[in-house]
């Protein structure tokens, strides 16, 4: 049976997993595009070895597993180089993400994704939830859990959507400048709403 998808996404730092974490644990299949992304390239995986014949060897580290950190450095600020990494991956991870869709059972699903509004993803949805924070406040809590250089992550920042633009397309906004409790209860609510939208989709379809 056909889903109602809701496409979670935020700026980096904005808390879209504490935020899909939730929708879990209140019993929504949750699909992570993150997760998705690192499994395609894991070892013995196509994506790798391309990446490792294009980058170099040295991007692979002694146990198999791609070097995430170092290609994220090599990438960003490279605009030849992050075109060619989108290529090869983006159609790998969309078509997981499809089949993964597919499968859900809960009465409606999450597509959590940080670059749900830059890529065909968003395609997959039927509405929007934006987890929305200033840009000083992504940029401080991504230094404080990643240990990432801030000139890293205003690259990072730079190459996801400005928050303006993810605001226009949002069908819902949550506010998460406050406590895990505020964001919780924000979660709680558009459950709710979640739950009727999904009772008219279904209905419809």
């Amino acid at each position: 049976m056909k889903k109602l998808v809701v496409g979670l996404t935020g700026g980096i730092g904005s808390g879209k997993t504490a935020a899909s974490d939730h929708f879990a644990e209140l019993g929504i299949d949750v699909v992570d595009a993150d997760l998705v992304s690192r499994e395609i390239v894991e070892p013995g995986r196509p994506a790798l070895l391309s990446i490792a014949e294009h980058f170099g060897p040295q991007f692979v580290r002694v146990d198999g597993n791609l070097d995430r950190a170092a290609l994220r450095t090599r990438v960003f600020g490279d605009d030849a180089a992050l075109s060619w990494l989108n290529e090869l991956t983006h159609p790998l991870i969309g078509i997981e993400i499809t089949a993964r869709l597919q499968a859900a059972r809960s009465d409606y699903v999450i597509l959590v994704s940080p670059l749900l509004l830059e890529t065909g993803q968003r395609h997959l949805c039927h509405r929007i939830l934006v987890i929305d924070v200033p840009v000083e406040v992504q940029t401080q809590r991504a230094a404080e859990r990643d240990a990432t250089e801030p000139e890293q992550i205003k690259r990072i920042i730079a190459n996801q959507a400005d928050r303006a633009s993810r605001l226009a397309q949002a069908d819902d906004v949550l506010t998460n400048s406050g406590t895990i409790q505020a964001l919780k209860e924000g979660v709680e609510r558009l459950h709710k709403q979640y739950l009727g939208l999904a009772m008219e989709f279904n209905r419809d379809n």
